[in-house]
């Protein structure tokens, strides 16, 4: 009774989404304003929806198709990959090895078998084994490791083709036979049951592998509404009914034309890679099967696998290179995420170039372009220019001959090739900074790290074997301040913002006041004499904006480095006395457990109440970055916090994402916006789940004793005679310490002689 009660309230909460979504719905030609689009008939690229929404539920699961239609357009295919039982029944099941896509195991355990299929032995349990009533207790799980298992707790039975249209009533059903080789080796007929089945439920699409089937079947369909679509495997695999390779079979359109009326690709036929993962030019395929008045579908689009890097983890981006690049479009996707290829067909096609993305929010980058190119160099900064950030940022090194430089970190360890370098034994412990030995910027001149080090892209989802453009890994210039400040004030930006740590330590163990270089460079750069270039100075230290109060205009914004629930008044008060603005953590907006949103705070609305502007860090597109909630998609999320929560600025290591959502044209439409342009509210899923993610220690609330600072501290040592900066005390290590004591022993030897 208790189960019973659940799936009520899961189905009841699956209904409230429904209806709530249906009451704007519009069609993808209205959202996209009639385009002229590239597709054989000229009509808007269609999107099937694999399985339904299988980037989250599991495939050909009734989650996954009823979610296609809640965040999707109505004009959205679903697709069901046909499996037959003993018994002749078909279901959708997206693969025919059922322990890889159901719970089959745990009913049948002594039920694995071993067949031949396409010329391959493979074991496993299969539907060919059981008849219809024997699987009706088995729950479709997710088949795909990577993705959450926290679903597969709610029983999803398995459907049969005729349960999904009934189900969700899609505008259009397709189906893939994808073995009807194996089955007509036991004596099942997939042409038999397709043709029954089309009496009943109108079957728009039927997609195979297999030219025999497709052949046998072509004549019945011929004066129907029924499309035909030969699926395409990689190049190098045998089609068992021709015995020729799929490679050498798509060179003869002609042919497939007898029998098709489209063809179903792998998306690497259209646009192939290298072995490294970049583009290379794309093909004349979906040109050339056009002329043949061919359709030309592509396949394996997800959001939540390696892309090429030329789309920067970005999968909207990769759909426009299929819809709309200038030369072709495909007539269709075939998706996992039928969101996202919804929002670039309906959203972000066509834009105007003359459309520049400015407005709200503004876009501030985190080291340049820093997903695309090594932090804070050059290149990261003109990409960051080039894809229209609003601001551009330097976080500000001091080095050992006391020059500021743009550098991410202090420890040139985390940015460059210090490791690997001649530099490597210049590794010392600074407790000031952290506990861990480091090559610190303090401790070697500008000219020894131009000369000595290269940069090195950040990969922070390294452990998910997530890297960023390797071709360019140590690519780029480092930057002094006063580059940086030359490189913004020639560029059309609106702004630059400077971020200043560490200044009590510079000053009392380095003898160096970090905040007077960055004025000094500020003023002799002449941004004390310009109204052009708005300049925000960032800092988690209140000290240190304090002193910029008293000694400039500039606009203070207060990096709040822990995440937090709320604030409470007294701290909204003296932030207010020294800052206009607020930099906080996607946390403490979502929190989130096990890439789940557990709430939503009010922290941006206080804020923003109490006269301060918000600006939220760190989106990145990688896909491990974004909770379940929003898709694996950063514009999904980038439009929950815009849409939602309203917030007044974005800090992002990729800045080409957030000032192309800006463009949108869906942004226009307002309350008559498609469901797949609406905003998601984190935390919905939380509702869908069979087990919860681990709760979360409660985020605390920021009082005045957390905002309040002393002073800076007094510049203790002064420079040199000679210009340099004098060592801090440092606890060195490993070879450093050899060297170290190799050189007091010579010292004194020298010393000793000249004595004598």
């Amino acid at each position: 009774m208790q189960w019973r009660i659940f799936r009520w309230q899961v189905t009841f909460l699956i209904g409230a989404f429904l209806l709530l979504h249906f009451q704007s719905r519009l069609v993808t030609a209205r959202a996209t304003r009639s385009s002229h689009w590239q597709t054989l008939s000229g009509d808007v690229p269609a999107v099937v929806a694999k399985g339904g929404f299988s980037g989250l539920f599991p495939d050909s699961s009734d989650y996954a198709y009823k979610f296609t239609k809640i965040t999707g357009s109505p004009d959205t295919i679903s697709w069901c990959d046909v499996q037959l039982t003993k018994d002749g029944i078909g279901l959708c099941l997206p693969d025919i090895k059922l322990d890889n896509c159901t719970n089959i195991s745990q009913y049948f355990p002594d039920g694995k078998k071993s067949y031949v299929i396409n010329g391959v032995p493979t074991m496993g349990w299969f539907s060919v084994d059981y008849d219809a009533r024997s699987l009706s207790n088995i729950s479709v799980i997710q088949g795909i490791l990577s993705r959450s298992d926290r679903f597969d707790g709610l029983s999803f039975p398995i459907l049969a083709p005729q349960d999904v249209d009934g189900l969700v009533k899609p505008s259009a059903l397709w189906l893939n036979i994808q073995h009807d080789t194996f089955y007509r080796e036991h004596n099942l007929s997939m042409r038999n049951y397709i043709l029954s089945l089309s009496k009943s439920v109108q079957v728009s699409y039927i997609s195979s592998p297999e030219v025999a089937f497709l052949s046998s079947i072509a004549s019945r369909f011929k004066r129907t509404k029924t499309k035909l679509f030969f699926r395409l495997l990689e190049e190098d695999i045998h089609e068992p009914s021709t015995n020729q390779t799929y490679g050498s079979l798509l060179k003869n359109l002609t042919f497939i034309r007898t029998f098709a009326s489209g063809i179903l690709i792998p998306k690497q036929y259209i646009w192939p890679v290298t072995s490294d993962l970049y583009l290379q030019p794309h093909s004349s395929i979906v040109s050339d099967a056009h002329k043949e008045g061919l359709e030309v579908y592509a396949s394996n689009f997800a959001n939540d696998v390696v892309l090429s890097y030329n789309y920067s983890y970005d999968p909207l981006a990769e759909v426009l290179s299929f819809v709309d690049n200038g030369d072709f479009s495909v007539d269709g996707v075939l998706t996992d995420f039928p969101v996202t290829a919804s929002a670039a067909i309906g959203c972000y096609s066509h834009l105007s170039k003359n459309n520049s993305g400015l407005g709200n929010p503004v876009v501030i980058s985190h080291n340049g372009a820093s997903g695309v190119y090594p932090d804070c160099t050059d290149l990261a900064y003109q990409q960051a220019f080039e894809d229209g950030a609003d601001f551009i940022d330097c976080p500000v090194q001091l080095t050992q001959d006391g020059i500021p430089i743009c550098m991410s970190s202090i420890n040139l360890m985390d940015v460059t090739n210090a490791v690997t370098s001649e530099l490597q034994s210049r590794t010392s412990v600074v407790p000031a900074i952290q506990n861990a030995p480091g090559i610190f910027t303090f401790n070697l001149t500008w000219e020894g790290i131009q000369k000595k080090l290269k940069p090195a892209i950040s990969n922070p989802e390294l452990s998910y074997r997530l890297s960023r453009n390797p071709r360019n890994k140590n690519s780029g210039s480092f930057m002094k301040l006063s580059d940086f400040l030359t490189f913004a004030k020639s560029k059309s930006l609106a702004g630059i913002l400077i971020e200043v740590e560490n200044a009590a330590f510079y000053a009392e163990d380095i003898g160096y006041s970090v905040t007077d270089a960055v004025i000094d460079a500020l003023k002799d750069s002449g941004y004390n004499n310009q109204t052009t270039k708005q300049v925000m100075i960032q800092s988690t230290n209140s000290s240190v904006l304090i002193k910029f109060k008293q000694q400039t205009n500039y606009t203070l914004v207060y990096k709040l480095d822990e995440s937090i629930s709320d604030v409470d008044k007294s701290s909204l008060s003296d932030i207010k006395l020294f800052a206009s603005a607020v930099a906080i953590s996607k946390q403490s907006v979502y929190p989130s457990s096990l890439l789940f949103v557990t709430d939503q705070t009010e922290l941006v609305k206080t804020l923003q109440s109490a006269g301060l502007a918000v600006y939220v860090y760190l989106f990145r597109n990688e896909y491990v970055y974004q909770p379940w909630d929003f898709f694996s998609d950063p514009n999904v999320e980038i439009n929950s916090y815009v849409q939602l929560i309203g917030i007044d600025g974005i800090i992002t290591d990729y800045p080409g994402t957030a000032t192309r959502y800006r463009k949108n044209s869906c942004l226009k439409l307002g309350d008559n916006q498609p469901n797949y342009a609406k905003p998601v509210k984190g935390g919905q899923l939380l509702g869908l789940v069979a087990t919860l993610p681990p709760a979360l220690a409660p985020m605390p609330i920021l009082d005045s004793a957390d905002v309040t600072e002393p002073p800076l501290p007094a510049v203790s040592v002064r420079p040199s005679s000679n210009g340099g900066i004098a060592l801090p005390p440092v606890a060195p290590s490993g070879a450093s310490q050899s060297l170290i004591n190799y050189g007091l022993l010579f010292f004194a030897m020298l010393l000793v002689n000249v004595l004598c």
